[in-house]
């Protein structure tokens, strides 16, 4: 199977399929999406964490001479600074919660007209912002499968795995932010799904431009790792601290391992797929 071919399809599975998942896991009743939910958080943590530092970083500093180490390290970094700058300037991520549409009605009970207006407008800018914030983030997961699978196919697969794996409850959470800001279902589906072709047009264009650039292959599995970490411990990781019962801190702890195991069972799986 041509590295092309495989790229359109696992990057299809890192998006397009990620959005239908999610969107079957909304017609569970609220409770049951509810208790679900944190588990696909914990799980996602483990998948992530593991997609960085046993495949993606090994893989890329296994590529580079030793003094060029120092300069991985330092894409490292700033690609996690990038991500955090990045997130600031959109802050499509934590409008996630509501908390933002909450406060502007406390603030403005004296005016109530004029807060229900304001709301509904900045709930129809919170949509929008969610599916802008999509696509970018989509197209961006989609050059790093792309450089993935240009690296080695089985690397390309456990990333599109690992972003599969923290798409589905991202994407759950975006389905909540369009129907709360005045989306019908047919709607938000509709603009998710456009939304995850992002990933596909990335991978494509990656592999037609980063073929011949094998050299900074290394640098984009880096920027892969950065944002694969900064996920699971800015944004996953402390919703996770929300609640702090025995009970459901001993379920979060089997789910992240959970999340590892996958992985690490996929490297093994793919690896022998490409033996």
């Amino acid at each position: 199977m041509s590295t092309l071919l495989l790229i359109v399809i696992f990057t299809a599975i890192g998006g397009v399929l990620s959005v239908m998942a999610a969107a079957v896991f909304l017609l569970l009743p609220e409770r049951q999406r509810q208790l679900v939910l944190p588990h696909g958080i914990s799980f996602a943590i483990g998948a992530l964490l593991t997609g960085a530092f046993c495949g993606l970083i090994p893989h890329a500093f296994e590529q580079v001479a030793p003094h060029d180490i120092s300069k991985l390290s330092s894409t490292l970094l700033v690609g996690i600074l990038l991500f955090f700058i990045l997130e600031k300037l959109l802050v499509w991520r934590h409008c996630h919660s509501h908390a933002c549409a909450a406060h502007g009605e406390d603030s403005h009970d004296h005016h109530h007209a004029h807060s229900h207006q304001t709301n509904d407008n900045s709930r129809r800018v919170a949509g929008m912002f969610i599916i802008l914030g999509d696509s970018i983030h989509n197209f961006v997961d989609g050059v790093l499968i792309g450089a993935a699978f240009l690296t080695d196919p089985q690397l390309g697969m456990v990333t599109s795995l690992a972003v599969a794996a923290h798409e589905i409850p991202q994407e759950v959470g975006d389905f909540a932010i369009l129907l709360h800001s005045g989306y019908t279902r047919g709607k938000a589906l509709f603009y998710n799904v456009l939304a995850s072709l992002t990933t596909v047009i990335g991978g494509v264009l990656a592999y037609f431009s980063l073929g011949d650039l094998h050299h900074i292959l290394p640098y984009f599995l880096t920027l892969a790792a950065s944002s694969f970490i900064y996920i699971a411990v800015a944004d996953l990781i402390p919703s996770l601290h929300q609640k702090t019962d025995s009970k459901t801190s001993l379920q979060q702890i089997g789910f992240i391992l959970a999340g590892v195991v996958l992985i690490l069972v996929m490297q093994g799986i793919a690896h022998q797929f490409e033996g």
